[in-house]
């Protein structure tokens, strides 16, 4: 194109570059859309695969703790190495998922399979940490039983899952004069990958977890009450585990399920799991050019885990508090110290017939362990806890909402720092 010569030139010559710049301008945001797109994705790539080996094609199948040779303790597991090892205790999980939001759900652990309100099992809470909501905490704390099935969902729920936990029951056959039930219901917050103030079909959650409910493996990983929980800040979810006194100790069964939904420092049979993988609490402030484990809870190392105790063995409510505290012992083997913003609650209840209460104003008699009895169920109720949370671990899967990805533990990459500090089962 000549150089104008005049304004009117110009105009002239302008009016005709018009098409030629909306064409170069059209070509210059094509471009940049596609720069921006492949960061995008290279962004989320990088997110979905912290953890992830550069050559592996896929990550590896989720597997139990014992799968890597992780075997805490002396004692060993009953046939399914869970909760439902414990004669008569069933599991059933609800689980809500919607869309890219809803991830949620509903754990119930029952005791037994019978008339729970009339034949109800000694029982005892220990408070670890309690900034949590644990509905009908007092009740049991003031009578040492359980009247109804133990449930676990989202700190927003409890209410809902209560009060359908407490029609449950009170539509059983013979409770039509019952005007009393206590209902308890454990919560973890999902709220990072749950729009947790929504919702819905929880209660239908309760129900269907009940109806589920069975003895047997357990369901582990993102199920249930463990559906939108982390861990360590990576996914978690529900884990379990037990262990079976030898018969010179009483031959007794201990079982531990978990809600698994907090922080800290992670250790697998005291390897560092947490630090050779590059995500720990407090990791901005020791070392800030690593990026650190996520948002600022896992920073503090915050969150909260439910924990359920069951056994076989003959104990009351005093020596099942006794047990409840021990089961902390097996928390802080994984790198948990119990931060300020965290709920740490045990609920241990134990099945003997021996020792059921029940309904009315007979006078009981109860045959229990005695207090020189108990030490290997304290030993049990450690290894198990600890063992169960590694199954929650081990077991969640990965979970995309929102946009965003949390990621399950890579397990090639456990598997090779176990094996740098021969936590390898060899």
């Amino acid at each position: 194109m000549p150089a104008p010569t005049t304004s009117r030139d110009c105009r002239r010559h302008l009016r005709a570059a018009r098409p030629l710049v909306a064409a170069l301008a059209a070509t210059a945001l094509v471009a940049t859309a596609l720069v921006a797109s492949a960061l995008v994705a290279s962004a989320l790539v990088a997110t979905s695969a912290v953890a992830q080996s550069p050559t592996s094609t896929a990550p590896e199948p989720r597997a139990r703790a014992r799968a890597l040779g992780v075997a805490p303790g002396v004692f060993q597991p009953g046939p399914h190495n869970a909760i439902t090892d414990v004669p008569g205790v069933r599991v059933g999980h609800g689980t809500v998922r919607e869309g890219d939001s809803l991830r949620t759900g509903v754990t119930a652990i029952v005791p037994h399979g019978g008339d729970l309100y009339r034949s109800r099992v000694p029982a005892a809470i220990h408070v670890g940490n309690g900034f949590g909501k644990l509905l009908g905490i007092t009740q049991v704390r003031e009578l040492g039983e359980l009247e109804t099935p133990v449930a676990l969902t989202c700190t927003l729920c409890i209410w809902q899952v209560g009060d359908a936990l407490a029609q449950h029951m009170l539509a059983l056959p013979g409770n039509g004069n019952v005007r009393s039930i206590n209902p308890v219901v454990g919560e973890t917050n999902d709220g990072g990958l749950n729009t947790i103030r929504t919702r819905p079909g929880i209660g239908e959650a309760l129900r269907a977890a009940l109806a589920a409910a069975d003895t047997g493996p357990v369901a582990e990983g993102s199920v249930g009450a463990g559906t939108g929980t982390s861990m360590f800040g990576w996914k978690g979810g529900i884990g379990t585990s037990s262990r079976r006194l030898p018969a010179a100790a009483g031959g007794h069964t201990v079982g531990v399920l978990v809600q698994g939904n907090y922080g800290g420092v992670l250790q697998v049979m005291g390897a560092p799991v947490g630090q050779a993988l590059g995500r720990f609490a407090f990791q901005r402030l020791v070392a800030p050019s690593s990026g650190g484990p996520g948002d600022a809870q896992a920073e503090r190392g915050d969150g909260s885990i439910m924990i359920v105790v069951a056994t076989d063995a003959p104990m009351t409510a005093r020596n099942l508090e006794r047990v409840a505290a021990r089961a902390m012992l097996g928390l802080g083997r994984t790198g948990s110290s119990a931060s300020n913003g965290s709920g740490d609650y045990v609920i241990a209840f134990s099945t003997a017939e021996s020792v059921r209460l029940r309904a009315g104003d007979a006078p009981q008699s109860v045959v229990e362990l005695s207090n020189d009895a108990t030490s290997a169920v304290f030993q049990a109720v450690v290894e198990a806890t600890e063992e169960a949370i590694y199954n929650a671990l081990f077991m969640a899967t990965m979970e995309q909402v929102r946009g965003s990805t949390v990621d399950a533990i890579d397990l090639a990459k456990v598997r090779e720092v176990l094996a740098r500090y021969r936590v390898d089962g060899r």
